[in-house]
């Protein structure tokens, strides 16, 4: 049933708007020429095929789109007044479109119908056999291709690679597609997505790149028509397949390395007393390096940004360049050394000991304006705060208890980053149980803590009133800021023990 329903998330998770269309093409035609497009269809209603499909259908008000999944809960949600995501602005483009050019859909025959199909279906990383823990899995762009072929049988269509992919996919779906027995034909074009959840909405409806990659320059055009709706041409850019395939990897490894290098940065300011938002800010106005990306942290997460090193680092390992795979993999264990000592210095500053203590944790979605959770840096620290058999309460505006609570014991168990969930319970599950509460209101979880921790940087946790927080708090009340969002010398004038990423403890422990 959740065999379409997970996309790859929306990626280059901050970029603010996306950089180009790249199309890329190979000739060779088909000699059954295309008519006008008058429907389109997205394999997979997820945290890219939803948003995607409903901004096109906003810009091309005359195509009909459709949105299939096989889930039906996540359908249904589609359909109500209650998304199965959350993106700002996306509510009111879906309020505008569904229902006249818009449509969710467990109905395949839709697929069937339509003459452009998007394939927008997870493709995680594998957790078993050749390539564990870095190549990714593409059972499910299989599947969708065998189906196509299996039920499409007639008719010239053009199926569109929108899930990130290793290099080369597109050949094996090309191979399945023309193992087909019917009169139908297919073009397959790469348009890998280029979108930072939270800032989705305006990355779809006014970017600065989009890239595609297609078989035919005929079905090339065809796509780039449809962006070009509302897209500038200018920004349409042709590249050869393997280019495009190859670009969103690396763009996404770049992303994660400026993060990752700015956070290496922050250990050494907290160890000499350099302050690593002046280092960011003196490095910054360097134009060959610029500012972006280089606000320090807990870590970065999202569904995107580690999957898809893991796939690079996988992909120079099979070609033998070890070295060139070492260097990307460094970019996961920066991130995971400062998950890990990011919880540890929490450990250390409260007295060498959390055993019981309430702590609340103020965020726990990877990133603001969004209720995704996945590869959160506030799963794996409160992993390591559980591990010490901390209390936590846990507050976060838009992740909903049962997301918080699965990711929780599935972490606990060992079992975050598996396909299949474990069956049963476990002595962990307990655990999660027993030292986990969730909190609809911020105050309530402080309420009583001995902490407060900032894992997400919700702009809503810079408008409380910390004062009043302050004296509910047991005495003395920490507050460890893993997002640098607080005014710190604001906050210790209130009575907090504050620690902050990238800055010398001004009370350092001295047990």
């Amino acid at each position: 049933q959740e065999l379409f329903s997970h996309n790859n998330s929306l990626t280059l998770p901050h970029f603010t708007t996306p950089h180009l269309i790249f199309i890329m093409s190979q000739q060779t035609e088909q000699s059954q020429p295309f008519g006008p497009v008058k429907q389109i269809a997205c394999i997979g209603a997820g945290y890219v095929g939803g948003p995607t499909m409903s901004v096109i259908a906003l810009k091309c008000p005359n195509i009909k789109v459709v949105v299939y999944d096989l889930n039906e809960a996540r359908i249904n949600a589609w359909n109500s007044q209650n998304l199965p995501i959350y993106e700002p602005g996306l509510d009111d483009i879906v309020q505008q479109t569904r229902g006249k050019n818009l449509f969710f859909t467990t109905d395949y025959e839709e697929v069937v119908k339509a003459d452009i199909i998007f394939v927008s279906v997870n493709t995680p990383t594998k957790t078993t056999g050749i390539g564990k823990g870095r190549a990714a899995n593409t059972l499910y762009i299989e599947l969708c291709a065998r189906t196509l072929r299996e039920r499409i049988t007639s008719g010239r269509k053009i199926i569109v690679e929108k899930s990130t992919v290793p290099i080369k996919t597109s050949s094996v779906i090309e191979k399945i597609l023309k193992t087909s027995k019917s009169g139908a034909r297919f073009d397959i074009v790469s348009n890998p997505e280029f979108l930072a959840e939270g800032t989705a909405v305006k990355d779809l409806t006014a970017p600065d790149r989009v890239l595609i990659g297609g078989q035919s320059s005929e079905a090339v055009e065809v796509l780039a028509s449809v962006y070009a709706e509302w897209v500038p041409r200018e920004r349409i850019i042709t590249t050869n397949l393997w280019s495009s395939e190859l670009s969103k990897l690396v763009a996404n490894a770049f992303l994660a390395q400026r993060v990752s290098s700015i956070n290496a940065i922050s250990a050494l300011c907290e160890c000499t007393g350099a302050d690593v938002s002046e280092v960011a800010r003196a490095v910054g106005h360097d134009s060959r390096i610029g500012s972006k990306f280089l606000q320090a942290s807990v870590g970065f997460g999202g569904s995107c940004f580690q999957k898809d090193i893991l796939n690079l680092v996988y992909l120079c390992e099979y070609y033998g360049l070890k070295e060139v795979a070492d260097y990307f993999y460094g970019v996961v264990q920066i991130n995971d050394f400062q998950r890990q000592r990011f919880a540890h210095k929490i450990i250390h500053k409260m007295f060498n000991t959390i055993t019981h203590k309430k702590i609340a944790i103020f965020g726990f979605a990877f990133k603001a304006n969004t209720g995704d959770t996945r590869e959160s840096s506030s799963i794996f620290v409160s992993k390591h705060l559980l591990d010490e058999r901390a209390n936590l309460r846990i507050y976060d505006p838009k992740v909903p208890e049962d997301q918080i609570r699965t990711d929780l014991k599935a972490v606990m168990n060992g079992s975050y980053h598996i396909d299949v969930g474990m069956d049963g319970s476990s002595s962990k599950d307990e655990l999660v149980e027993k030292h986990v509460e969730i909190f609809n209101d911020p105050y309530e979880a402080a309420k009583g803590a001995h902490a407060i921790v900032i894992l997400t940087e919700w702009a809503e946790f810079k408008e409380y009133d910390y004062e009043k927080i302050a004296k509910s708090m047991v005495q003395p009340p920490f507050l460890f800021d893993g997002r640098m969002l607080l005014d710190a010398k604001k906050m210790r004038e209130l009575g907090f023990d504050v620690t902050c990423i990238g800055k010398a403890d001004q009370s350092p422990p001295q047990w």
